[in-house]
């Protein structure tokens, strides 16, 4: 029979259609359609992106040129403009405000036809110690409250370039999701004195039936209410709320658990098209106690279609127990 699972952390309900039960093969992946030509992100195109805002240079070099393992350069086609003021004002019943913000791309490797799963965990940790410094970058700008870190993996999921990169986009508020999530924390942490996440973590590691894999700083796992399948987070077993607060040994540690939740995900679904997002403090918050930061896996297996967009419920028709088994016995 179907279950209805609610989320501790939003109370957002979902349906787990068990009697569909797919299995990954039962995903047809859809053909990347292979393109062609011209690509602004690799080497020797540099002068083709806006200036760089952050590289990494093995043997140093020249800023816009060659000789770099990660880089970030502004967007050529920014979401949100990084000059002016919000000024918030309205409109009759309505409220509006200029589309002030930052928007980043984080051009991941100088390979073409790499990505996160195939590159060394070194060069993996390269990609989180950029989102970081970025972070911190864009922290001190007072205008902004808000930074998501995200990949589109795969031209299903969003991605215009096949280049692998990610983005990051600094907001004047804090994003609706976002904020649902930390309401539901603090809600939580209010009445029971600890940390949802933290209490998450601990009985999916007692359980074991939804983690996939662990190391000495970090869990995956399948979460209960999967909106879904094969929905996977990566947590900082320690409370953190902030991301761009980690240490070296963590950063280190997690690059060895993302590329292998990756390789796992490859390998089970056929190297699917995903959307990952960080999900972190506000950059103002001051009361970390109820908030640990995240990062969500969301392969894009399913259509979100009528139903979901009318009712606000997502059908998963993958138990997160049977996809955590998948992900979990799958030989990387």
């Amino acid at each position: 029979m179907p279950e209805l699972r609610k989320d501790p952390v939003t109370s957002r309900w979902v349906i787990i259609a068990t009697e569909r039960g797919k299995r990954p093969s039962d995903f047809g992946a859809e053909p990347e359609r292979k393109r062609t030509g011209f690509c602004p992100f690799c080497p020797g195109n540099e002068n083709k992106t806006p200036p760089e805002v952050l590289a990494y240079r093995t043997g140093g070099g020249a800023p816009n040129g060659s000789g770099w393992h990660v880089r970030v350069v502004p967007n050529k086609f920014p979401a949100l403009q990084i000059e002016g003021e919000g000024n918030r004002q309205g409109d009759g019943m309505y409220d509006k405000m200029n589309g002030i913000g930052a928007h980043e791309v984080v051009i991941e490797t100088p390979e073409h036809g790499e990505t996160l799963a195939s590159m060394s965990e070194r060069r993996v940790e390269d990609v989180l110690w950029a989102f970081r410094d970025r972070i911190l970058d864009l922290k001190k700008d007072q205008r902004f409250r808000y930074i998501l870190v995200f990949k589109n993996h795969g031209e299903a999921a969003g991605a215009s370039l096949e280049h692998p990169h990610s983005q990051l986009i600094a907001t004047p508020i804090i994003p609706k999701r976002v904020h649902e999530e930390l309401e539901g924390a603090k809600e939580y942490y209010n009445y029971k004195e600890r940390c949802v996440f933290c209490d998450i973590i601990r009985q999916e590691v007692n359980q074991g039936v939804r983690l996939i894999s662990e190391n000495e700083d970090f869990v995956a796992l399948a979460p209960f209410a999967a909106r879904f399948p094969f929905e996977t987070w990566i947590l900082p077993r320690a409370h953190d709320p902030f991301f761009e607060d980690a240490q070296k040994h963590e950063y280190v540690s997690l690059s060895k658990i993302t590329r292998e939740l990756l390789l796992r995900i490859e390998k089970v679904l056929t190297n699917p098209p995903y959307n990952l997002m960080i999900h972190n403090s506000p950059l103002r918050e001051t009361d970390g106690r109820h908030y640990h930061w995240h990062i969500e896996v969301l392969p894009k297996l399913t259509r979100v279609a009528g139903f979901e967009w009318g009712s606000g419920f997502y059908i998963n028709p993958t138990p997160p127990e049977d996809a955590a088994k998948f992900l979990r016995d799958a030989k990387v």
